[in-house]
């Protein structure tokens, strides 16, 4: 189950359009869960095996009443995917130009949201009071809001962004990721009861994903695109192929599997500084990241 269906998470389906997925044995159905939360609530439930989700949720979860953990057993994007888009162009953009505005933003505590209030802070601006940040819109329906004439700024994810830009709607501006730093942003997670029922499965799904971030780092967009077509029905592979190059570009893709120490504690500080976690309830890093998956990759 993955967080949304997006060019975002490219090595995902590259790995099961190349066959690394099939090389490991491992066959399995792609369910958009339309938000992190959803993806968490359906792993504890037993609906989904593996989840696609914000390395956030394994902290909550960590820290909250379920008796059932999870935990990250490889990493996927190294930062924030999504781009700033604006209503009208923007000339020599600055931050401080969203003081006052509107911008349609993502549930409270998402990843996406995260990023976006630590980069208004980082430059001056307060989230809660200088930035209108509407949260309660349902994913599906955000592309839809903004294109019917809602805020003056959003933060999507390709393809949206192609999309409100062929219509005439919106601009892209920045990659916020890019803005802010290295995060790891999108992870896989099981249960702890998964992982121990089924470490071949997890270490396969782990090996496969390593081979598409591989194979996506070194290959041309155009071979790229043509990989990822028949996920994005209705986007031209020359639309895909510049997505890829943007991404890479920015360097938004992970080229290993492995979430790093380094990479949870800043994530950890990022939740203080936003007044979502306190700083007694930071985790350990083995409570919630199993590295021996990718740690056992071959060649890493």
């Amino acid at each position: 189950m993955e967080v949304i269906h997006s060019l975002f998470y490219s090595p995902l389906y590259v790995a099961d359009g190349k066959g690394f997925f099939e090389e490991e044995g491992i066959d399995f159905d792609f369910v958009a869960a339309q938000g992190s939360d959803k993806a968490t609530a359906a792993l504890l439930s037993g609906a989904a095996d593996i989840v696609l989700v914000g390395p956030e949720t394994s902290i909550y979860i960590q820290n909250g009443q379920s008796p059932e953990k999870i935990k990250i057993f490889s990493g996927l994007t190294a930062t924030d995917g999504s781009f700033l888009v604006s209503r009208e162009k923007v000339e020599d953009f600055d931050w401080q130009m969203l003081k006052g505005k509107t911008v349609l933003g993502w549930r409270k505590g998402s990843s996406p949201a995260l990023y976006l209030e630590a980069i208004l802070r980082d430059h001056g601006l307060d989230p809660e009071t200088d930035v209108d940040i509407v949260t309660h819109i349902a994913i599906p329906a955000r592309v839809g809001a903004f294109m019917a004439g809602q805020g003056d700024f959003g933060t999507y994810f390709e393809p949206d962004v192609t999309a409100i830009e062929q219509a005439g709607k919106g601009y892209p501006v920045l990659n916020v990721g890019n803005a802010l730093g290295k995060i790891d942003y999108t992870v896989f997670a099981a249960t702890d009861s998964y992982i121990a029922e089924n470490p071949g499965i997890v270490q396969g799904f782990t090996n496969a994903i390593a081979k598409a971030q591989q194979w996506v780092r070194a290959a041309d967009p155009e071979s790229v695109a043509t990989v990822l077509a028949p996920y994005f029905p209705g986007v031209s592979e020359e639309v895909i192929a510049a997505t890829v190059t943007r991404h890479r570009d920015a360097g938004i893709w992970k080229t290993s599997p492995l979430v790093t120490p380094e990479a949870i504690e800043a994530l950890q500080e990022l939740l203080i500084a936003s007044g979502i976690l306190k700083p007694d309830e930071t985790v350990a890093y083995e409570s919630v990241v199993d590295a021996s998956f990718a740690g056992a990759v071959p060649g890493e």
